[in-house]
């Protein structure tokens, strides 16, 4: 007989593509965990397109099942969040590498008021590992990793970024608007769970060697780099500010100290080809801050990331005539020092000058041209951005 929406409390939802090996267990076993957790709920078995017969198996076992066309882990767990009816939703692998007997805890937290509630496989957060459970590149390179930058970007407390064993409310996963169909969607939900502020936890669990005879659908390098770019998409400032603001800083100041003179150092001289790498440093690091705040102004406005009020602080002190103003000085610095070039060219009738000074005069001339042009461009770009979006208060042309 089937559940009333009105009597659900939790959703155990399993995502799953042939796990007919397997799913037994798994709903077994979550069938006990709901009993041990004395909380009212139902198994949801969003299926993506099993040939092996696990629907039927998963019905048998009094199990729903929704069937999920869109290929990909994000998709099949996206429906099922759509599909399910309980208040509270706890996600993981079908495989039988959790075990769903053991809830209570996740339970507790959802009901003390926690949005999303992380599994924890790896020591470091109380968790364990079993023999022959995860490979050794995803416990000991891939996993540390990606969950330190995790950590580091979006400043997440969970130790394991990536565990597929979680806990959340129906209602803050909508309010995530996850968008992603593939493995990376492990990594949206914690992302946009830390950036809307919501309330994070973590419980210690036991990773068991799946008891499927298959391959696993997870493939290492693929996988890991879609949650890389994900995280690095996410975070505009650690992929272009923070290196652009770097390069700038480092490349521009000592650009200015070898536009005086060159410098020693442990014996080795640096002069104007220095100078022209660091001019170079200079540009493309300004070019870097500049696409990060552009691509800032883009995300918050399309509602990828939240509102952001040190940023609308920063727009209004900065706009497009401040932007004119700013570069239009870089420009005319230029203009004067390729005149101060082509003056001291004239002087020495138009024939060959002194190398470094010269060389000097003319890196930072150009150094200054691009710059100026660089601020005056992106200046506009950004009163163009400035249009469209309702979300921030950028400059305005």
């Amino acid at each position: 007989m089937s559940i009333q929406k009105s009597q659900v409390e939790l959703t155990i939802l399993m995502p799953c593509l042939n796990e007919a090996e397997t799913l037994e267990a798994c709903i077994r076993k979550a069938h006990l965990g709901m009993e041990r957790a004395g909380i009212s709920g139902e198994i949801l078995i969003a299926d993506n397109g099993s040939t092996d017969g696990s629907q039927q198996l998963a019905e048998d076992l009094g199990a729903r099942v929704v069937r999920i066309p869109a290929k990909g882990y994000g998709s099949a767990l996206r429906g099922g969040i759509e599909a399910a009816n309980g208040r509270w939703i706890i996600m993981g692998d079908a495989d039988d590498s959790y075990d769903f007997s053991k809830i209570v805890p996740f339970v507790e937290k959802l009901r003390a008021g926690i949005d999303l509630v992380m599994g924890c496989r790896m020591p470091r957060g109380g968790g364990r590992v079993m023999p022959g459970a995860m490979p050794w590149k995803h416990r000991w390179i891939g996993n540390p990793a990606l969950s330190f930058i995790g950590r580091l970007f979006f400043h997440c407390p969970a130790q394991d970024f990536h565990c597929g064993l979680r806990g959340f409310s129906r209602d803050a996963a909508l309010r995530m608007d996850l968008k992603t169909t593939g493995m990376e969607f492990a990594s949206e939900m914690v992302i946009k769970a830390n950036l809307q502020k919501m309330k994070i936890a973590q419980v210690p669990i036991i990773l068991h060697k799946d008891g499927r005879s298959r391959p696993p659908h997870l493939r290492s390098w693929r996988d890991g780099w879609r949650h890389l770019r994900f995280m690095l998409i996410y975070s505009p400032r650690w992929l272009f500010l923070v290196p652009g603001l770097a390069a700038g800083l480092i490349c521009g100041g000592l650009a200015v100290i070898l536009y005086f003179s060159s410098i020693t150092l442990g014996g080795v001289t640096l002069d104007t080809g220095t100078m022209m790498l660091a001019a170079m440093g200079l540009i493309a690091g300004t070019q870097l801050s500049a696409q990060a705040v552009s691509a800032k102004i883009f995300a918050i406005d399309a509602g990828l990331l939240p509102e952001d009020p040190r940023f609308s602080k920063l727009f209004k002190f900065f706009n497009l005539e401040k932007g004119i103003l700013f570069g239009g000085g870089f420009l005319i610095a230029g203009t004067l020092l390729i005149g101060r070039s082509f003056f001291q060219w004239g002087e020495n009738d138009f024939g060959a000058l002194s190398y470094p000074d010269n060389m000097r005069n003319v890196i930072a001339a150009g150094t200054c041209l691009v710059f100026g042009v660089q601020v005056i461009s992106v200046s506009f770009f950004l009163s163009v951005l400035g249009l469209q979006t309702t979300k921030t208060t950028p400059p305005r042309g």
